[in-house]
């Protein structure tokens, strides 16, 4: 299912959509070019956390500061476009089992993902996942943004499973007791029923036995051409 998505440019030339990258789902453990993003995109996150921590002097930051900013040059003059595995999220996949590197709530290969760890039990969705620092909302608490986001990535999985996967309609977060950083936090999501092209699913976030959150969505099926339409035209 990998694609290159083109666009149309002057002079009728078309060329390949920079902001559309191909997905191409794979089961397959990663390894060389992949498993290096997978361990640059871990150290960045640990980076990213690490920073909001430090107290490091000014020259050392500076230090810091200069060498990224090379990289970040290099990324930047480097080849461009290449292939993302999996989808950029579970809502358009459908399978729990396929990698997701490009998301920004599961993406093993995206720093910005705490990540979440997604599977099937029981006919129902579960995630895992452990906030840093730079998920702070609260003091020692994770942001209720972050909280929201990862829900609807769960209840996204959940939706998915009927077969006619669509898009969130509307997303509604009960927060109970505040989220803790660094602790092993539990989502649980499943499809409550399906009227037309209406899927409805619920999920709950635990950490430990207690209760921190529980969410409702509301998905609008679509057809899968709108997910290419989207792609192609670009962000």
């Amino acid at each position: 299912m990998g694609r290159v998505v083109w666009v149309t440019c002057g002079m009728n030339e078309q060329r390949p959509n920079p902001w559309a990258p191909a997905w191409l789902p794979d089961e397959q453990p990663p390894a060389g070019q992949r498993l290096a993003f997978h361990r640059l995109a871990a150290a960045i996150r640990r980076m990213n956390e690490l920073l909001l921590d430090s107290d490091m002097p000014e020259d050392e930051l500076l230090a810091a500061a200069e060498a990224a900013e090379r990289f970040a040059d290099r990324l930047a003059d480097g080849p461009r476009g290449r292939p993302h595995w999996g989808f950029g999220e579970t809502s358009n996949a459908g399978n729990p089992r396929a990698f997701f590197d490009s998301s920004p709530l599961i993406g093993l290969a995206n720093p910005v993902a705490p990540p979440l760890r997604v599977a099937m039990e029981g006919g129902e969705v579960t995630a895992t996942c452990v906030f840093g620092q730079q998920y702070e909302g609260p003091p020692g608490h994770c942001h209720g943004g972050f909280v929201a986001a990862a829900f609807d990535e769960v209840l996204g999985m959940a939706q998915s499973t009927t077969g006619h996967p669509g898009m969130t309609g509307t997303l509604a977060v009960k927060y109970r007791q505040p989220t803790p950083l660094y602790a092993e936090l539990r989502f649980r999501g499943r499809v409550d029923r399906v009227e037309g092209k209406k899927i409805f699913a619920s999920a709950t976030l635990h950490h430990g036995e207690r209760l921190c959150a529980e969410a409702e969505g509301v998905f609008v099926s679509v057809d899968p051409g709108r997910f290419q339409e989207l792609a192609a035209r670009g962000h």
